[in-house]
């Protein structure tokens, strides 16, 4: 069977990986069938490029991914960002507001390559840990005023409602908001999300006339 006109876009997290963050040996044959026959595969995942690159070289990418929730299309065989939607300017005014209210929360700024923590805590740091990615802790004022892609708070699921409460009341203007597990919370770019940066891969691969399926 012929498959060159099809491309299969999956999520990772809760979907290709299991609980330890590995793809079967089963998926990982099928895939492979999938794509000697000519079909596409690519990723719409919510991780950055760092935690992203170890399961894009392992799938052996042949088009490019969808990265931080949607915010950027990323060729990983060429090493470059195909397009970016930034987080709004006033982020880093909202990540100061929550820092300030909730001073034991931990928080990532996804920034292109880099993953920036100006805000540790147990719950981050587990979450470095599994994907086996070195945050760049420092302050919020070291943090480059440009590029930011995607702000991730990590927080205890107990609290997380009382975190998801003061964001949705103070830092909603220019941003999508997703609860993206128990413990994560994340502010996207508004009108941002996986589907949306899929389109965009879409158009810039010439690909709006494939068959798709997602998963």
């Amino acid at each position: 069977m012929d498959f060159k006109n099809v491309i299969i876009m999956t999520d990772l997290d809760g979907t290709l990986l299991d609980d330890k963050k590995n793809i079967s040996p089963r998926d990982m044959d099928s895939i492979n069938e999938f794509c000697d026959k000519g079909g596409m595969s690519c990723i719409a995942t919510g991780r950055g490029y760092s935690m992203a690159k170890p399961i894009a070289d392992k799938l052996s990418l042949r088009i490019p991914a969808v990265i931080f929730n949607g915010s950027a299309v990323y060729d990983f065989t060429a090493e470059e960002f195909l397009w970016q939607c930034e987080v709004t300017q006033r982020a880093r005014e909202y990540v100061k507001a929550v820092m300030d209210k909730l001073p034991d929360v931990g928080i990532e700024v996804l920034h292109k390559h880099t993953v920036y923590v100006p805000a540790l805590n147990d719950v981050e740091k587990a979450h470095m840990a599994l994907e086996n990615v070195k945050g760049d802790i420092c302050s919020l004022d070291d943090i480059p005023k440009e590029g930011w892609l995607k702000v991730l708070f990590a927080y205890p699921e107990d609290k997380m409602p009382l975190l998801a409460r003061f964001i949705d009341e103070n830092c909603y203007e220019g941003t999508n908001r997703v609860l993206s597990a128990p413990f994560f919370y994340e502010l996207l770019p508004q009108g941002v999300s996986k589907a949306y940066g899929y389109k965009q891969l879409l158009r810039l691969t010439d690909s709006e006339d494939r068959f798709t399926v997602a998963a």
